[in-house]
């Protein structure tokens, strides 16, 4: 017999982190689902917007919350289920405190407006390459632990931990490819609709490597564990894994139905999503049915009472996944809040559950003491439950009515609620009683993280648990093993094949629309963006207005009417990177463009209720008080002409020279309409406000062949002069 030690330092350390950052999230969650009614919240820093807020919730609950006790699961389980302990001590410390680091960083990026806007890949290219390399020590740490074994067949959790380290380091990686122009700032190598793609295919297969891989692996281990019983199939097992992870990476286009996207790419991400039900169902009643006989401890045990709730959730949740991909159905959820409680059912439950079930079952077995009190976990489970409950139905519900509102017309023919505020303020009751939930969870949360604690304080930590195991044996020696059972005896060939099912989807999907050009169509009439325009389409994403206004109309009868002509795939060909949005708190903005003179524009921004006087929107009092950065638009022009925007070879030269006549023009027009100030706030050239104006009333116009901002330059020193033919 060997004889070898646990490390329960690192095990102890992210879990603390679960706790710290899930409470941390969750309260900026709050904060934002406040700001939906209540847009002065916090108003004492107004620049913290639900725009800028949101991204650090998402990022908080994800990667620090959820990611933290991912890796809380793994070095607990992975140690035990091959009888040695983690390879290296050293690359768990440098991947503890990277992690760390690498959610710090966002917490001093995101709320300042520094993000790339593609969803749930916010962080800049710096903190991308950070990402990259503190994932490759974890997935070395994790096979080098593998491969130094004592047990020689691979359990089912493991597959799942191995699956996740391939795709999302696959993801990551595709998804991040960027060409840096600041310190602080890149520009996406993709455009538009191929942008939009990739965001998708890695928006998605975030949620399914990231949010499921890794859950179920969790899910796998921890039942049997705590129930004390075998998992109910190891053939359904095998057919859960295989069929999910090739079958997950193809779906990702359901969240682009109805867009621009060919519609190719839309069928297949419809097709693989309704087959993904048959995996992801198989995998929740292994789950459920692993409990068989042991129901009556379900009603005693916080463990298993967490654990069941979180796998009843994720059954939900991917049977509305693939009802989702419909088209008819689609047409209603997208965009609206529906898809929010959608997202939030998994978040809170499947993956709040199963976290929540660990850090009851770790904390007394590495502390060698008893829960402190089970009354108050079961009081944290009810919490957390009924704090789902009135998040996710009000959503449900708000959802679908305001859909059906956008889409409603009089018996005439014309919209019933033309105007788009109406839809909102009918569903501000549902947003108070979201909020209302999330108090719930969070309470709950508090009351888990106190137990916790006094768990650990009732306790002493075993730093390094002794275990004992025989040397690695081959126990097929002397007979035949089926096909899998010899595979999972074969780490780096079981990988190989795991790289194979997600690439093959992958690849179907990335290289025709994301490589190839041709497949996008041109328009003549689209031109790129003026430096001035590049300047506003920058304040426009940092300031995180794509959070709550979509560009992309959908070819319904309801859109057009409400905002114009649909949305074509050849206007995109210069939007590094695509803004097409997923959820609309406000209207759609492509074909904003000369809907509105400037001055509407300047009012609307600086108090949103002057031009809509129920309007919920924030006031963004200070773009008319900071200056735009123009000293760095030449290296932004320069990293677009990188990514294939053809600016001429010189043109930085004459950028800054470009950016303030346009500028002085708007500010010019502003003054004549009697706006040379705003509450005794000078209008000046300089300000955030003209080049957000710029971009906004470039939106759209292109396909009308309109748009000339340079009317009153020479042609000889006009942009057009300075920008290379399609």
């Amino acid at each position: 017999m060997d004889t070898f030690h646990y490390d329960n330092k690192i095990v102890r350390n992210f879990g603390i982190a679960t706790i710290a950052f899930g409470v941390i999230g969750f309260l900026v969650g709050l904060i934002i689902a406040l700001k939906l009614f209540l847009p002065d919240f916090l108003g004492f820093i107004p620049e913290l917007s639900y725009g800028r807020l949101r991204p650090l919730h998402t990022n908080a609950v994800i990667f620090a919350f959820a990611g933290n006790a991912i890796f809380y699961g793994v070095y607990y389980s992975l140690p035990r289920l091959c009888k040695a302990p983690m390879w290296s001590p050293l690359l768990g410390q440098i991947h503890f405190w990277g992690w760390q680091a690498i959610i710090l960083s966002a917490v001093l990026t995101l709320p300042f407006g520094i993000t790339t806007s593609k969803e749930y890949a916010e962080l800049e290219w710096p903190i991308d390459i950070a990402i990259t390399l503190i994932w490759v020590v974890f997935g070395i740490n994790m096979i080098m632990t593998i491969m130094k074994r004592r047990e020689k067949h691979l359990y089912v959790a493991i597959w799942f931990y191995l699956a996740t380290f391939i795709t999302v380091a696959v993801l990551h990686v595709v998804n991040s490819f960027e060409v840096p122009a600041t310190l602080f700032k890149s520009y996406s190598l993709y455009a538009g609709v191929q942008d939009a793609l990739v965001q998708w295919w890695y928006g998605h297969n975030a949620v399914a490597f990231f949010l499921t891989t890794p859950f179920l692996g969790i899910m796998y281990y921890f039942i049997p564990k705590a129930a004390n019983r075998p998992i109910f199939s190891y053939r359904l097992s095998i057919v859960h894994f295989w069929s999910l992870i090739f079958i997950y990476i193809w779906a990702g286009p359901h969240h682009l139905l109805y867009t621009s996207l060919p519609g190719w790419a839309q069928a297949l991400g419809t097709v693989f999503s309704i087959m993904l039900i048959a995996p992801s169902w198989g995998g929740m009643l292994n789950g459920l049915l692993t409990l068989r006989g042991a129901w009556d401890r379900v009603r005693e045990d916080p463990v298993l009472k967490f654990l069941v709730v979180g796998v009843t959730a994720y059954g939900m949740v991917t049977f509305e996944g693939p009802m989702l991909s419909i088209a008819n159905v689609n047409a209603i959820a997208h965009y609206s809040d529906y898809i929010i409680g959608h997202v939030h059912n998994g978040a809170l439950m499947w993956n709040g559950g199963l976290a929540f079930a660990m850090l009851y079952y770790i904390t007394p077995r590495i502390y060698k003491t008893e829960l402190f009190s089970r009354r108050l976990a079961n009081v944290h489970f009810w919490f957390a439950t009924m704090g789902a409950i009135f998040y996710v139905i009000p959503m449900y519900w708000g959802g679908i009515t305001q859909s059906l509102m956008w889409k409603q017309f009089t018996a005439e023919g014309f919209l019933q609620y033309p105007n788009f505020l109406e839809t909102v303020i009918q569903i501000v009751p549902m947003y108070h009683l979201r909020a209302f939930g999330g108090s719930l969870f969070i309470i709950g949360a508090v009351v888990g993280a106190y137990n916790v604690y006094k768990t650990a304080r009732s306790g002493s930590l075993i730093a390094e648990e002794e275990a004992q195991a025989p040397a690695l044996i081959d126990p097929a020696a002397g007979h035949e093993e089926k096909w899998h059972r010899r595979l999972e005896g074969r780490p780096l060939k079981f990988s190989v094949l795991v790289l194979v099912a997600i690439l093959i989807g992958g690849i179907v999907e990335y290289m025709p629309t994301a490589l190839i050009e041709s497949n996008i169509p041109t328009i003549e009439s689209v031109k790129p963006y003026t430096p001035l325009e590049v300047e506003g389409r920058d304040i426009y994403i940092a300031e995180g207005c794509n959070n709550c206004h979509s560009q992309m109309i959908r070819p319904f009868r309801s859109e057009t009417e409400r905002y114009g002509e649909y949305s074509k795939a050849g206007e995109y060909v210069y939007d590094h990177p695509f803004l097409w949005g997923s959820k609309r708190t406000g209207p759609d903005l492509h074909r904003i463009g000369g809907k509105y003179p400037d001055s509407w524009h300047l009012r609307h921004m600086y108090d949103p209720t002057s031009t809509s006087p129920e309007s919920l929107m924030p006031a963004y009092t200070w773009l008319l008080k900071q200056d735009m950065d123009v000293e760095s638009l030449p290296n932004r022009i320069g990293a677009l002409r990188a990514v294939g925007v053809p600016y001429a070879d010189n043109y930085e030269d004459l950028v800054i020279r470009d950016a303030k006549y346009q500028a002085e023009m708007i500010t010019q027009g502003l003054r004549e309409n009697g706006f040379s100030s705003v509450d005794g706030i000078e209008v000046t050239s300089d300000k955030k406000i003209i080049a957000l104006i710029a971009y906004l009333q470039r939106l759209g116009v292109d396909i009308k062949g309109e748009n000339d901002p340079f009317a009153g330059l020479p042609s000889s020193e006009r942009m057009g002069a300075n920008i290379k033919s399609n």
